[in-house]
């Protein structure tokens, strides 16, 4: 089976900086895991996977593919959400400051970043009622920062920090507030 043949929307889309914010990604997949704990979710990008050395179209179309098949998107906002550049075309082989249109697909540039891209996919499902819910994390944070999240999402969807003070007053991962979000 392939993600084509996948058409009902139960899967859960993780978006975020899968370099500086991979301990809270790494941290919500162990979870998953776990089958101690109640966290339950499906990983979309665990259906199929991009290759770092795709053309950034490339892995656009696979990220939209797997958007289509997920009712929850959850980001993953850091301290660098808002400067990453990754998947803009500018920074693809193929791309040519002479043309408005990508040599290896004939499609207009697009310079947004995955995330970027990401994130105004899932507002468009939202608003179309084919996305059910928008979580945003906010790593490493007790309350939500919002000018941590990208402008079209800043006010959409649920927005929590994912640290809280533990019962010994230590900071630690919200594991309840988490699991209600993605599992709601």
């Amino acid at each position: 089976m392939s993600i084509y043949d996948l058409v009902n929307r139960t899967k859960t889309f993780i978006s975020g900086d899968w370099t500086g914010d991979q301990d809270l990604i790494a941290k919500l997949k162990e979870w998953n895991q776990n089958n101690n704990l109640g966290l339950n979710f499906v990983d979309v990008h665990e259906l199929t996977q991009s290759y770092d050395t795709s053309n950034p179209c490339s892995i656009k179309a696979s990220l939209r593919q797997r958007l289509n098949i997920s009712k929850t998107f959850v980001l993953i906002a850091g301290r660098n959400t808002l400067s990453l550049t990754k998947g803009a075309c500018r920074y693809c082989s193929h791309y040519s400051t002479w043309y408005t249109n990508c040599a290896a697909n004939g499609k207009p540039f697009d310079n947004r970043s995955f995330i970027e891209f990401e994130c105004e996919m899932a507002l468009k499902d939202y608003n179309a009622g084919e996305l059910k819910k928008i979580f945003v994390i906010y790593n490493g944070l007790i309350t939500p920062e919002r000018s941590r999240c990208p402008e079209v999402l800043r006010y959409v969807g649920t927005h929590i920090g994912s640290d809280c003070w533990n019962a010994n007053g230590q900071r630690a991962l919200d594991y309840q507030e988490i699991k209600k979000a993605i599992c709601w």
